[in-house]
């Protein structure tokens, strides 16, 4: 009986867990944390996106073959662009496969939250995942298209400079951090608001002609005022497609073609720009998901 204290003093107190307020979570740093379950909710989307279907992951190869064929052959064979530019096909395809990779990730994590309503209501888990989620699904996609620009571009004589990676990174890395925040935001918005998917569906639209992917940017340079040069150039997504247009496009040619002054410069304010709308879309995702359950 006088030893029980005694052995009790010895021993260390037990670690008390951290309590979390239910809804509250750390944000980026939880995607970190909860990287195993990230991984499992990656492969489940894939899993379920081709249960059944006959070409499976080669659905990715179809998608970005067909858009291009439309653009070419309307753009590129019936108003002449492919007389215009120096290998147009992988001109208009770099800047394809990043605009594909934007409104892709864009669209499903609108839906990321509202479709996992089943394990918001019943598991707490960190939501930012579903988001996040959609952006490496959307990166899965990604490399298909990659993979055919940069085999394209290498037959014509393109190499992997230090100048092209660069260019690459920078312009992949500003459409990810764009596309996160905006999803997060728009994800958020959705669960409340359930057209907001149908804004989405139409910005994409929108994206898809606002950038200089099926026409050089000078054509803009050319027609509109100055003012409406600034404002198309200012768009985050016209720099990451010049970027990758440089990167893969600009080496097979002559060299003649001139991009905007200060590219690269403006590609790093525009990452930036990304970087502050990734912060405002996980400020309004954390305000918001304390709700959800109670919305779903």
């Amino acid at each position: 009986m006088t030893g029980a204290p005694g052995a009790a003093s010895g021993r260390a107190a037990a670690p008390v867990a951290e309590l979390v307020e239910p809804g509250r979570g750390g944000g980026p740093v939880d995607l970190f944390r909860h990287r195993y379950l990230l991984r499992l909710i990656v492969r489940r989307e894939l899993r379920a996106r081709y249960q059944g279907s006959l070409l499976g992951l080669g659905w990715s190869y179809v998608r970005p073959a067909a858009h291009f064929a439309v653009f070419y052959f309307v753009v590129g064979v019936f108003l002449g662009m492919n007389r215009q530019i120096e290998h147009f096909p992988i001109y208009m395809f770099s800047g394809l496969v990043l605009v594909s990779f934007f409104n892709e990730t864009l669209i499903n994590a609108t839906h990321a939250v509202l479709g996992n309503a089943p394990l918001v209501r019943k598991v707490y888990l960190p939501r930012e995942l579903f988001p996040a989620a959609s952006l490496l699904v959307s990166g899965v996609h990604l490399l298909p298209g990659l993979a055919i620009v940069t085999v394209a571009a290498a037959w014509n004589g393109w190499r992997p400079t230090p100048a092209a990676l660069g260019s690459m990174l920078l312009g992949f890395a500003l459409v990810a951090v764009l596309g996160m925040g905006l999803g997060l935001m728009c994800s958020a918005l959705h669960v409340f608001y359930r057209d907001t998917d149908k804004v989405v569906d139409i910005s994409t639209l929108f994206v898809t002609w606002s950038v200089p992917m099926i026409y050089p940017w000078t054509v803009v340079r050319d027609t509109a005022p100055p003012w409406a040069l600034d404002l198309y150039l200012a768009n985050p997504l016209a720099d990451a497609v010049l970027l990758f247009e440089r990167a893969f496009w600009w080496p097979t040619t002559d060299r003649s073609f001139a991009f905007p002054d200060h590219l690269t410069r403006d590609g790093l304010v525009s990452l930036a720009v990304a970087v502050v709308v990734l912060v405002v879309g996980q400020l309004v995702f954390a305000r918001l998901q304390r709700r959800f359950a109670e919305e779903l």
